[in-house]
């Protein structure tokens, strides 16, 4: 998601505990695309399984809804306590929860209970936010301490947030007889970013999970979640598709593509032809980049990648709906642009808007649908599927 400030980066990683089935541990993440915020809270389920997933989940979904509608975060973390449910035995709550809140200023609040601190890593080093602890009845009678902060985030500071599978992994062994611990964790953590300091949230969560899995001697013990937040620089593309409706736009077209920062990509040969014209550029045709059976691809100086426009189009629209089982060939100019598309933030999409009379043939395949109604979706899937910001203009 990307704030007036910068872009935010959340990704999660999680594990079952061994032999079970599913997860214990929830995440959930809502993106408020008009208000620039987003929220995400991290619950773990009492016990494992089944059931602990219930519970977790249960407890995700009510606290979204209620931090979404902006109650103060007092309120939010009271309704929340009053609504759990209580093991009769343990005379503890059904789930903990962590709860994050990021507007369009940058300002993060973050509600704590029973989970591990939060960590917030900026300039080789942690910050901890001034914490209010609250009190709240619970249905066993006993009391809660609930705890809220919030803090003024900065490009580069990282958010991580887990569930007590990473901080008590390896409890019990001779070298981690009080598990990892949230010490550790951090040595982890900084040691890590300190190595790679441009490392991804997704990565940076995947390795934590990885490290708490060795700490246990290679099975997870517990449910282990990490959800890392990385504030950064958004990576933007620009994808330029179709030509202009008038001639006279053929210009702003090839100018607004070569002096875009960030990734620039051409989809269709007239579209190409008129931006190398312009800019008074040669096209080479990559011949042998035809495998996967589409037009081959082509390049131009400035240009990080050039192919053919509706069936190219196509393709990536049919592979970001089943991404998880598409298997890319070696060539694959569709599967070039996905991996363009899912590793930037914002998405500039020029789209011209003169018809091509090939595009009506009937005598072509039904699924060769207009540019403007593929752009579109491709949009669609990857705002809602990819959490990504695009942006369509019409020329």
């Amino acid at each position: 998601m990307q704030n007036r400030l910068f872009h935010i980066e959340a990704e999660v990683c999680q594990e079952r505990k061994y032999k079970e089935r599913v997860c214990g541990d929830a995440c959930a993440t809502k993106i408020h695309k008009e208000e620039e915020r987003l929220i995400t809270v991290l619950s773990d389920g009492l016990g494992s399984g089944v059931k602990a997933n219930v519970l977790a989940t249960m407890t995700t979904s009510m606290a979204l809804q209620f931090t979404a509608n902006k109650n103060p975060m007092e309120r939010t973390a009271e309704f929340i306590m009053s609504t759990l449910p209580v093991d009769s035995k343990r005379q503890i709550s059904y789930s903990t929860f962590t709860i994050m809140d990021i507007n369009c200023q940058g300002l993060a609040s973050f509600i704590e209970y029973d989970n591990p601190e939060i960590l917030i890593f900026r300039n080789g080093g942690y910050i901890t936010p001034q914490k209010r602890n609250n009190i709240f009845p619970v249905k066993s009678n006993n009391e809660a301490k609930v705890s809220t902060s919030s803090i003024q985030l900065q490009k580069e500071d990282r958010i991580i947030m887990t569930t007590d599978g990473v901080t008590q992994a390896g409890m019990g062994s001779d070298k981690h007889p009080f598990g990892w611990t949230n010490e550790g964790l951090k040595s982890f953590v900084q040691q890590t970013i300190n190595s790679n300091a441009n490392i991804s949230a997704a990565q940076l969560s995947r390795q934590i999970v990885e490290r708490a899995k060795a700490i246990d001697a290679g099975t997870h013990k517990d449910d282990t979640t990490c959800m890392v937040i990385y504030c950064r620089e958004p990576r933007k593309i620009l994808i330029a598709s179709g030509p202009p409706y008038h001639k006279q736009y053929d210009k702003q077209l090839a100018d607004r593509t070569i002096s875009f920062a960030g990734k620039k990509v051409i989809c269709g040969g007239t579209t190409s032809t008129i931006i190398g014209r312009e800019l008074n550029r040669t096209i080479d045709v990559d011949l042998q980049s035809s495998l996967d059976g589409l037009p081959p691809r082509a390049y131009m100086e400035g240009i990080d990648l050039i192919t053919e426009g509706i069936l190219t189009l196509g393709r990536v629209s049919t592979i970001l709906e089943n991404i998880k089982d598409y298997q890319p060939t070696q060539n694959d100019t569709a599967y070039k642009l996905v991996d363009l598309l899912i590793n930037s933030d914002a998405i500039l999409i020029l789209a011209g808007t003169k018809i091509n009379n090939a595009h009506q043939d009937p005598s072509l395949p039904q699924e060769l649908e207009i540019r403007r109604n593929v752009i579109k979706k491709i949009a669609f899937l990857l705002e809602t599927q990819f959490l990504k910001s695009v942006e369509i203009e019409y020329l």
